[in-house]
């Protein structure tokens, strides 16, 4: 999952979603992170992004999507599964909060800002970018896709071709959104669990 779905599977806790948003970021084993300048909330947070992403990748939902993208964009398909995920999240979020997607988004970058000195400072070119080109909303379109793909391929060490897996997109989009309606739930479930086991 991408970040609109990480921060959405946070719930309505601030600091679980930082730390999920870190979680990308943020290495190392957790019990060597209690010694680090994050709270436990937060590192909470960052397992909580962790646990996410392995029910994700290990999901047989998932697996066809990717299994579907395999031939063109090999090791580097989850990522743009990922994307796609974040593209029917976008479009159908009226199905799953009662916050419009402009205003969750909103909170979100507002949270940001307030918790500018929790982020760290490699990390604060990409924070200005989301905020400025408003990331979440974004990727209800597809030229938002097209656009974090290209940004995402940029980083990669090696060439992927995923600045041009949208063009997958468009042609089989019914197929991603059966995938991810079926899986999302699942995926909600799994997390409210973790979220109230540590409450």
């Amino acid at each position: 999952m991408n970040f609109l779905a990480h921060t959405y599977l946070s719930g309505d806790d601030d600091d679980l979603k930082i730390g999920n948003f870190l979680g990308d970021f943020v290495k190392g084993r957790l019990n060597k992170l209690h010694n680090s300048p994050y709270s436990e909330e937060i590192i909470r947070g960052i397992a909580l992004h962790r646990e996410i992403d392995f029910f994700t990748d290990s999901h047989p939902i998932v697996r066809q999507s990717i299994d579907r993208l395999q031939p063109k964009y090999h090791k580097f398909s989850g990522i743009v599964v990922d994307m796609f995920y974040d593209n029917v999240l976008a479009k159908n979020f009226h199905h799953y909060s009662t916050v419009q997607l402009p205003d969750f988004s909103q909170q979100f970058y507002d949270l940001l800002i307030e918790r500018k000195d929790e982020i760290p400072e490699p990390m604060e070119r990409m924070v200005n970018s989301m905020i400025k080109r408003n990331w979440f909303t974004s990727y209800a379109t597809y030229e938002g896709i097209e656009w974090a793909l290209k940004g995402i391929s940029q980083r990669l060490s090696f060439k992927s071709g995923i600045e041009n897996a949208t063009e997958d997109l468009k042609n089989d989009y019914d197929l991603y959104e059966v995938e991810f309606r079926e899986f999302f739930p699942q995926l909600i479930e799994h997390c409210q669990k973790i979220i109230n086991a540590n409450a």
